[in-house]
């Protein structure tokens, strides 16, 4: 006897059988990681129908940030990212480019995708690519371990599906189309049309998890942040949670990974991209490394597919017996002219158009200054470009230019002494314990802008400090010169500070700060960022470098 299960997008016609439900057996899932274990950050893979925006790029920077910063403060960080190479959009752009589905993902992903990160400086550990076959040999691993436990069954269903999304809408995800698509139903991230799909297919016992997820949720309070992120999940999950299509079949769509058990069907791509992160990580092959790295202690991904990551990839864990991340964590979209970055609305930037002006440094600190991650902000040429000036080349790069200029110009060079200690003096080493204590404080709550906004609080102290000191002017009466080299030593100190600080951020122009006065320490990489602000690291006596420009001066074109 059959039975027809109804949902706003789509009929299920199920057997009997596929009905009983099996209790769900649950590991303990509590979310703190293990002693030693390394801190792991992972980014969406990215989907290669086409070369990479901005908007993808700041995703990458972010979670570099993340990473780097834990690194700098002495953990074994670990950072994955990678790309989704499956699915029917990918089939459709190589075939509409007379190429192979394999060809076409080959060919971006070592022209556009791999330069990408090299462009922007992104130090990521791994690379994982869904066509290899560490990923496709343990992604059915996984899968046949769900369908052994019970937790996949046959069902049909009739749904309206997104190409570009690659995800069953509901009828409330689609939206009135405009122009060319006027008087159809569009999807709401795309505006292109849905098709209408009636096949066959496996289904993983989604349903099944709405309780267990919707404990988990309350147990850890900040496994989804922001706080709105959090509350649209929850919400979403209370409702009701259906079963999930995992396949489609062969005679419809090959392009992805055979289902083990029955080689007529392909793993629909969101089931087999979300495993990415742990079979990258050793999953089904090396035990040791996967325990080392797993849970992820912050997995970024953008707003739009954050169900997919904090519904669907944490049931998937359950079922499997695994912890679900430590937290994830859903940022904004970047908006050109009002909507959302992308390539088929010809609102796609490409890195390199800000980059080959204004360098990567500009890129990665532009990003993480101007937009509080988690919320959408916009882009604009004119704000980076007043940013670089004032807030760069004006405000970091000066005052390390003009500090390192005087310590070879009034000492030849030579770091100088301090002394006779002023509250001028204190206040610099106290804004300087407090910026990292504040920063610090945020980028555990991932408050990227925070954090750069607390450590920019010792630039700024520092450019006001010269002004109210005018160690230039004391310099012009030798009486004078043990408060000099009490001034200059502080402002040494306080560049100090930064170049630890501002490595995650701006690692360029960090590197180039250290080789001038830092070098004597050791690696700037070695330097412990929680005692960055711990006073009178540089050694008295010893020589600093010339400094190369941190912010060179830009010529722009005009751009609409």
């Amino acid at each position: 006897m059959n039975t027809e299960l109804r949902h706003p997008s789509f009929t299920i016609w199920l057997s009997r059988a596929s009905l009983e439900v099996s209790p769900v057996k649950l590991v303990d899932m509590s979310s703190v990681s293990p002693a030693g274990k390394a801190f792991f950050v992972t980014t969406p893979i990215f989907y290669v129908n086409d070369a990479p925006h901005i908007g993808h790029a700041y995703t990458e920077v972010a979670a570099d940030v993340l990473a780097r910063w834990h690194r700098q403060k002495g953990s074994n960080s670990f950072l994955l990212t990678g790309t989704d190479e499956h699915g029917e959009k990918i089939l459709r752009t190589a075939t509409a480019n007379n190429q192979t589905p394999q060809a076409w993902a080959d060919k971006l992903v070592h022209d556009s995708w791999l330069p990408m990160l090299e462009t922007l400086d992104i130090n990521n550990q791994d690379f994982i690519r869904t066509t290899e076959p560490r990923h496709k040999k343990n992604v059915q691993t996984f899968l046949q371990n769900l369908y052994d436990k019970g937790f996949i069954y046959q069902g049909s269903y009739e749904g309206n599906y997104c190409v570009g999304c690659e995800e069953f809408k509901t009828d409330s995800d689609l939206v009135e189309g405009t122009g060319e698509f006027a008087m159809k139903m569009v999807c709401a991230i795309h505006s292109k049309p849905v098709e209408r799909l009636e096949e066959t297919n496996y289904f993983f016992k989604l349903s099944q998890f709405q309780q267990p997820l919707l404990d988990y949720y309350q147990q850890n309070p900040k496994f989804i942040q922001p706080e709105a992120a959090r509350n649209e999940v929850i919400s979403f999950v209370s409702r009701e949670l259906t079963d999930l299509s995992i396949s489609r079949s062969k005679d419809k769509f090959d392009w992805g990974i055979d289902i083990p058990w029955d080689t007529d069907h392909v793993i629909y791509v969101w089931f087999d991209a979300l495993l990415n992160y742990i079979t990258a990580i050793g999953y089904g092959e090396d035990e040791g490394k996967l325990n080392s790295l797993w849970p992820a202690s912050v997995q970024v991904v953008g707003k739009d597919i954050l169900r997919f990551h904090a519904v669907i990839w944490p049931a998937m864990l359950m079922a499997a017996e695994l912890k679900p991340a430590e937290k994830v964590f859903a940022h904004g979209w970047l908006l050109v002219g009002g909507e959302k970055m992308s390539k088929s609305k010809l609102t796609g930037i490409a890195p390199t158009q800000i980059t080959d002006v204004f360098g990567s440094d500009a890129f990665r600190y532009y990003f993480m200054k101007a937009i509080a991650f988690g919320q959408d902000g916009s882009f604009s040429w004119e704000d980076l470009s007043a940013r670089y000036q004032a807030e760069l080349a004006n405000g970091f790069g000066n005052v390390a230019s003009r500090v390192v200029a005087m310590v070879h110009r009034y000492f030849d060079g030579v770091i100088p002494a301090a002394e006779s200690i002023t509250d001028a003096d204190k206040k610099i080493e106290e804004t300087a314990a407090q910026s990292i204590r504040q920063a610090d404080a945020a980028m555990d709550d991932v408050a990227i802008q925070d954090a750069l906004l607390a450590i920019w609080e010792l630039v700024d102290g520092l450019n006001v400090y010269l002004t109210e000191q005018e160690p230039w002017i004391l310099a012009k009466d030798e009486a004078n010169r043990a408060r000099l080299g009490t001034i200059l030593y502080t402002s040494l100190e306080g560049l100090r500070t930064l170049a630890v600080a501002l490595t995650p951020f701006i690692p360029k122009a960090t590197a180039k700060l250290w080789a001038s006065i830092g070098h004597e320490l050791g690696d700037l990489g070695s330097q412990p960022l929680l005692e960055a602000a711990n006073w009178n690291q540089l050694v008295v006596g010893k020589k600093i470098n010339e400094l190369e420009s941190l912010f060179p001066r830009v010529e722009q074109e005009d751009r609409d």
